[in-house]
């Protein structure tokens, strides 16, 4: 086999491939064991059918044809890593004129990852906020604690945000009732946003005894679409009357004898959620930071695709189709941009470091990690998964090796949070709402935990 390679752009070539026919033989021999399984000829097996009876009944053409498909992708395989070309997507193959005894001759063009120089990102250096800890974040955390020990006692007022609501709910849709909104003695606390959209806003102000009624218009399901009735009875409004702040309350929510003691244990918590926190942000910062240094151009089909795959369900306008385009840019740069450093750094991903990003990941689909691997294996999509995991890790050792600095102009020291948790367990650094999510959910955890 002959081939050569010609850069039409920076993010595209073209291969060209001639395959002398005497290579072709192994695809030959193929093409006629599954012509010979498939065809019914009188007087032979199944299976068993000599080629020259194959060329007679069949045609010598539809035997070539049937190998040059095999011998085309593995020769294109070959010329691949001849010239070490890393294809993205699907090459366009194009096939020369198939005769006997001749030369096999194809061109492929294809998207191609560009060759682009790193930025320095050993001691790249950001700025993130002072991880302070206000008195107002200590009685934020005491309060939440409080909360957990709170008595909920009925009321003869009209219920405002925080307070606890028994009710009755049903909802109408065209005149039939919707069986999945009837309900009885349901509690919840306004202000939560834990109920259906509008809920909260037509309950708030309503006294035991009051019923109050707003449409409901769901985005998806069997009344997507259509216009629900949602009926709501107020039964009882509950207040939750807190415990004292004192000796009492921490001997009771906690090991300690005294108030202060438990002020001072919150204290410490939160500041070692601020430094995680300071971490999340660091990472954030790095990662704009090294994407703002390095210019990559972006091959054009691979952006089209991603973007047109997006929208294929039929929805959002051209806004939202030149905000995905960002994004998917964005994005792909990022990937471009990790996996050279991880390519760099020598960088692997170990059983356990999948494992973990397993179990993270299997929540966000409703499975368990066991059957999230499988789906994974089953969808070929393990190879994925790791690189997700590897880019997350060249990520986690630019930051390991930035200079982080606060707002005050103090060097911040990340060498004591867990190198893990500055993964992402969604394999996506950018993705802001994942972090702030994050975040809350550790702060939550102090009080959590203080329990």
């Amino acid at each position: 086999m002959k081939s050569a390679v010609e850069t039409l752009s920076p993010t595209r070539v073209k291969l060209t491939v001639e395959v002398p026919f005497e290579e072709l033989k192994p695809a030959l021999d193929s093409a006629y064991k599954r012509i010979a399984a498939q065809v019914n000829i009188p007087g032979f097996r199944k299976g068993k059918v000599p080629a020259r009876i194959i060329d007679q009944r069949i045609g010598r053409a539809a035997v070539l044809e049937e190998a040059v498909n095999d011998a085309v992708g593995a020769n294109l395989d070959a010329a691949v890593r001849e010239h070490q070309v890393k294809l993205l997507g699907r090459p366009e193959v194009e096939v020369g004129d198939i005769k006997d005894n001749e030369p096999l001759e194809f061109t492929a063009e294809a998207d191609v990852v560009p060759e682009f120089d790193l930025p320095d990102y050993e001691g790249l250096e950001v700025t993130v906020d002072a991880a302070d800890v206000q008195d107002e974040d200590v009685d934020k955390q005491l309060d939440a604690l409080r909360s957990r020990f709170g008595t909920l006692l009925p009321v003869e007022r009209a219920s405002q945000t925080g307070d606890s609501l028994l009710f009755d709910m049903s909802g109408v849709s065209d005149g039939e009732p919707v069986e999945d909104l009837v309900a009885n003695a349901l509690s919840y606390e306004l202000g939560s946003d834990g109920m259906i959209p509008g809920f909260d806003e037509a309950v708030t102000g309503a006294s035991a005894g009051d019923e109050r009624q707003f449409d409901f218009v769901p985005e998806a399901g069997e009344y997507e679409g259509r216009t629900i009735v949602v009926t709501v009875t107020v039964t009882t409004v509950r207040e939750r009357k807190l415990p004292d702040v004192d000796d009492d309350f921490a001997q009771l929510a906690s090991e300690f004898d005294t108030i202060e003691e438990l002020k001072e244990d919150l204290r410490d918590r939160v500041g070692r959620v601020k430094v995680l926190e300071q971490a999340y942000a660091a990472r954030e910062k790095v990662s704009e930071a090294l994407l703002a240094a390095v210019e990559i151009p972006i091959p054009e089909g691979v952006l089209a695709t991603q973007v047109e795959q997006h929208f294929q369900d039929g929805h959002g306008d051209d806004d939202h189709r030149e905000a995905v385009a960002t994004e998917v840019r964005e994005s792909f740069k990022s990937q471009l941009v990790l996996d050279k450093i991880a390519d760099i750094e020598k960088l692997t991903v170990s059983e356990s470091e999948l494992s973990s990003w397993l179990v993270a990941q299997a929540p966000r689909y409703g499975l368990s990690p066991d059957q999230f691997a499988q789906e994974l294996v089953q969808s070929g999509q393990v190879s994925s998964a790791v690189s997700e995991v590897r880019r997350s890790k060249a990520l986690a050792h630019v930051l390991e090796h930035a200079r982080i600095v606060d707002s005050r102009g103090d060097v911040i020291d990340l060498s004591d949070i867990n190198g893990e948790d500055l993964i992402s367990p969604d394999g996506d650094d950018h993705d802001h709402d994942h972090d702030h999510d994050h975040d809350h959910d550790e702060t939550e955890s102090v009080v959590t935990d203080q329990e």
